[in-house]
């Protein structure tokens, strides 16, 4: 939100002040202020089935470094430090 630093600036008197109706009008009035364009919003979602094929994805793969390991239940791969038990080769958020 922009703020005009040339206005005066009021006291929490004058905020104490506002009657509850004044209060209602400017909420009123900033809740309308929100802009959505349907349209942006509709051409941003992808639908299932869409034919993906001529897209490319450019994504930089790095192999499983020495100290991660891949949790058994949940399939990531995490760093070693999240090992709850290695028996079971889990994760500390599937343990718990």
């Amino acid at each position: 939100m922009a703020t005009d630093y040339d206005t005066p600036r009021t006291t929490d008197d004058e905020i104490g002040e506002d009657s509850i109706e004044e209060l209602k009008a400017r909420r009123d009035a900033q809740a309308g202020a929100v802009d959505i364009d349907e349209a942006e919003l509709a051409e941003s979602l992808e639908l299932p089935g869409a034919d993906l094929s001529g897209e490319e994805l450019t994504v930089r793969v790095v192999p499983k470094q020495a100290d991660e390991f891949t949790c058994r239940r949940c399939f990531l791969v995490r760093h070693r430090s999240q090992l709850a038990d290695e028996k079971k080769g889990i994760c500390r958020e599937c343990a718990a």
